[in-house]
C-alpha cells in the first residue's frame, strides 16, 4: 500500500499457514446507494434491492482463517501444524501492493487516458481504483499489526494498537510535508493515517460483522458527505472550523475538515475500503473455496457498481445532462466508470449520487473499486500460490509492494524535482523511467534487508509501544 502496507510481514519470511481451526468468517456482502434526490429515488430503489440480493447471494459460509505457523492460538499455545500452501498469501499480497504503486505511478506521470486506445484504457483503469486497493491493502495491514487470524488481547493487544496508533500518526505527519512540497498529487498518506485511526477500534471484530459495516457505509456515508459537502458550499461553519483547526494551521490545507469532508480521499468514504481489507485479512485465502467466494462477490460489487451507474445515469431523466453541466470534463457519458468526466465546478447536482466515477465518492464507485480491488488479491494470491514460475518472474514487483512506502515517497519527491510530462510519448518514458528505477531498487535492497528504509524508521518509531504493560 502507500503508507506502509508492509508491516513486519514480508514475503521473505512469510511463516507457514495451519488448516483452519472452525468456523469464523465470510466474504463480503454489497448494498447500493439512494439517491438524496426525489429525481434518483426510483432508480437508487432498484439498485439497492438488487445489490441486497447479491449479498446474500455471495457471503460465504463461515469460515476460520488459517492460523500462521509458529505464532500462539488464541488461548496462546503455539501452533505448529503449518500444512498448507507456505508463502502465497503474503507474497500474493505483496504483488498486489506493488500493482497499486504502479498503478499509482500511472495516475501521476502515465498518460493521460483522453490518448484513447488500449493504453488509455490501461491508464483509465489505475485512476482511483490503484487508491482503492492502497486502502483495502491497508485494511489487511492493520490486520497483520494487532493479529491474524485471531486479535492478539491483553497485553499484546494494548502494544499492538499503540503500534497503529504511532504509525497513523506518522503517516500523517508525513503526508501533510509531502503535501507541503505543493506537487500536482493528492498526497494520500495523512487521509490514510487518520481513516487507520478511525478504524482501528474495529480490529477485534469477525470478518463477518466487518463486512457488513463496509458495506453499511458504502450505503450510507456517500449520503452523509454529499450532504455535508453541501452544507459546507452553502454556510461558513467550515471556515470557522479550519480557522480553530490546530492541524490546518500547521500548513496550507484545510486540516481535519479536509481529511474527512472535503478532500480527494474523505475518511467518511475511505473507510469502507479499509474494512473490507481488514475483513479480508480474517479469511484463510489458502483455501479454494474462499478464493471462489471472493471473485464471486468482487465481479457482483463491480457490475453493481459500474453497471448500475450505467444504467441509473441512463433511466434517470436529465441525470447525465446535469453531471455534464456540472463538471469539467467530457458530456457525461463516461461518468459510470472514467474520471474523465471532469470534477465538479460548480453546485453539486443530486444526479451526482448515480455516477460511478473512481473519485466520485459515491455508493456506486465505492462498490465498483472494491470489486476491482478484490478481483487483483484474489488473482495475485492464486497466481503467486499456483504458479512458481510466474513467482519468481514477478519478484521485482513484487519487492516493490514490500517497499511501498519508500517507493510512494521516492516518487512524490521526483515528481517534486523533475515534474510532470504533459505530452503522451514524454509521459510514457517519465511512467517507465519510474517503474524502472522502483523495481531496481526495490529488488537490490530487499536482497539484503526484510524492510524498506523508511519502512524500517517507521518500525522503531512504534517501539515506544513495547513499553505498554
Amino acid at each position: 500500500m502507500t503508507p506502509d502496507t508492509s508491516p513486519d510481514l514480508s514475503s521473505k519470511r512469510a511463516p507457514l499457514p495451519a488448516p483452519p481451526a472452525a468456523p469464523s468468517a465470510a466474504a463480503i456482502p454489497c448494498a447500493a446507494a439512494p439517491s438524496a434526490a426525489t429525481a434518483t429515488s426510483t432508480a437508487t430503489a432498484t439498485a439497492t434491492s438488487t445489490a441486497t440480493e447479491a449479498a446474500h447471494k455471495v457471503i460465504a459460509p463461515d469460515i476460520a482463517p488459517a492460523t500462521e505457523a509458529g505464532r500462539p492460538d488464541a488461548a496462546g499455545r503455539p501452533d505448529a501444524a503449518g500444512r498448507g500452501p507456505s508463502i502465497g498469501r503474503l507474497v500474493g499480497i505483496d504483488l498486489a501492493r506493488g500493482l497499486a504503486v504502479f498503478g499509482m505511478y500511472a495516475a501521476h506521470v502515465g498518460p493521460d487516458p483522453a490518448v484513447g486506445g488500449p493504453l488509455g484504457f490501461v491508464m483509465e483503469l489505475a485512476r482511483g481504483r490503484s487508491s482503492a486497493l492502497f486502502a483495502l491493502l491497508a485494511g489487511f495491514t492493520l490486520v497483520l499489526i494487532t493479529g491474524r487470524p485471531h486479535p492478539r488481547t491483553g497485553r499484546a493487544g494494548r502494544q499492538a494498537v499503540a503500534r497503529m496508533v504511532i504509525r497513523s500518526l506518522v503517516l500523517i505527519a508525513l503526508g501533510f510535508a509531502l503535501t507541503a512540497l505543493d506537487t500536482e498529487v493528492d498526497v494520500i498518506l495523512a487521509f490514510y493515517g487518520l481513516t487507520f485511526l478511525a478504524v482501528l477500534p474495529l480490529y477485534r471484530l469477525r470478518a463477518r460483522t466487518l463486512a457488513l459495516l463496509a458495506a453499511a457505509g458504502a450505503f450510507v456515508m456517500p449520503q452523509v458527505l454529499y450532504v455535508t459537502r453541501l452544507s459546507i458550499e452553502e454556510g461558513s461553519w467550515a471556515d470557522t472550523v479550519v480557522a480553530w483547526d490546530p492541524l490546518a494551521r500547521l500548513g496550507d490545507t484545510d486540516g481535519f475538515m479536509e481529511l474527512l469532508f472535503t478532500g480527494e480521499y474523505p475518511v467518511l468514504t475511505w473507510m469502507s475500503f479499509m474494512l473490507v481489507g481488514m475483513a479480508v485479512a480474517r479469511l484463510d485465502l489458502t483455501r479454494n473455496a474462499v478464493r471462489t467466494q471472493l471473485v464471486l462477490t468482487g465481479g457482483a460489487l463491480a457490475v453493481l457498481g459500474y453497471g448500475g451507474s450505467w444504467l441509473a445515469l441512463r433511466l434517470v431523466p436529465h441525470a447525465r445532462a446535469s453531471v455534464a453541466a456540472a463538471t469539467d470534463g467530457d458530456s457525461g457519458a463516461s461518468a459510470w466508470w472514467s474520471d474523465t468526466v471532469g470534477y465538479i465546478v460548480d453546485d453539486t447536482p443530486a444526479a451526482w449520487l448515480l455516477v460511478g466515477a473512481p473519485h466520485s465518492q459515491t455508493t456506486f464507485s465505492i462498490l465498483g473499486n472494491t470489486g476491482v480491488a478484490l478481483l487483483v488479491v484474489v488473482l495475485c494470491v492464486t497466481a503467486t500460490d499456483r504458479l512458481p514460475r510466474f513467482r519468481r518472474l514477478a519478484t521485482p514487483v513484487r519487492a516493490v509492494g514490500m517497499t511501498a512506502l519508500t517507493a510512494y515517497v521516492l516518487h512524490i519527491l521526483a515528481i517534486r524535482e523533475f515534474g510532470m510530462a504533459d505530452e503522451t510519448g514524454p509521459a510514457l518514458v517519465d511512467l517507465l523511467v519510474h517503474s524502472l528505477v522502483a523495481m531496481l531498487l526495490a529488488t537490490a535492497w530487499t536482497r539484503w534487508f526484510r524492510r524498506g528504509p523508511l519502512e524500517q524508521l517507521l518500525h522503531l518509531s512504534t517501539r515506544p509501544a513495547r513499553s505498554l504493560r
